[in-house]
């Protein structure tokens, strides 16, 4: 089978979006591309996180053609390869129906900055025009939004998110998820205070090299 270390990751942070409270159901999807290879590993159609098997993911090209897999790719599946088409930053992608990420994104609002976490996706993060789910407009109007940016709504939908691995496109769902959570509490109960694009510059930068080095 091509990619079996990407198939096992995919399903063991398919599982995680469940457990986690960030999707329900078959909700959402997820995919990783190898640039060495040009082919993208993506989750199949319509099976439950828990129940896909390795052999299940479905391996496509560049170009969209079924490479292997007996299953359907994932529905959204144009809208994570436009992503590999034209980001070079970004080697993994998830789509997931977080609750407060798609109470914003129902609302047709973005998420500004209103938390220095935010920074994990950009400056704020922006609603995707809304369009049927499963079309490539879906997907162009997703990659137009998140030009800039690692994370952006699908209006009446959910959420993407993208970066250089699963572990980190993960980590950039559940941050967005927090801070849609403290930015809608705080809507409810005033008006919230929103960081200066300077001081998220700041916190990009400080991203870069956060965490344990070498």
């Amino acid at each position: 089978m091509f990619m079996e270390k990407e198939r096992k990751e995919l399903i063991k942070y398919g599982k995680k979006l469940v457990t986690e409270g960030l999707t329900k159901g078959t909700g959402g999807n997820l995919s990783v591309f190898n640039r060495e290879n040009g082919l993208m590993a993506i989750t199949p159609s319509g099976i439950d996180f828990f129940e896909i098997k390795e052999e299940d993911i479905v391996i496509m090209d560049l170009e969209g053609q079924v490479v292997e897999g007996e299953k359907l790719p994932s529905s959204e599946w144009y809208m994570h390869l436009i992503q590999y088409q034209q980001r070079e930053d970004l080697d993994a992608v998830i789509h997931a129906h977080t609750t407060y990420g798609t109470v914003l994104a129902v609302l047709r609002e973005p998420l500004p900055a209103s938390h220095y976490m935010i920074a994990v996706a950009g400056k704020d993060v922006r609603v995707a025009e809304y369009a049927t789910y499963g079309t490539k407009e879906l997907a162009e109007n997703a990659a137009e939004a998140m030009k800039d940016r690692r994370a952006v709504f699908l209006a009446n939908h959910g959420i993407l998110a993208g970066a250089q691995d699963l572990l980190n496109a993960f980590n950039i769902i559940e941050e967005v998820e927090y801070c849609s959570k403290i930015y809608c509490v705080a809507k409810s109960m005033g008006e919230p205070i929103i960081l200066p694009d300077e001081e998220m510059e700041l916190m990009a930068e400080k991203f870069k090299t956060y965490g344990q080095r070498k």
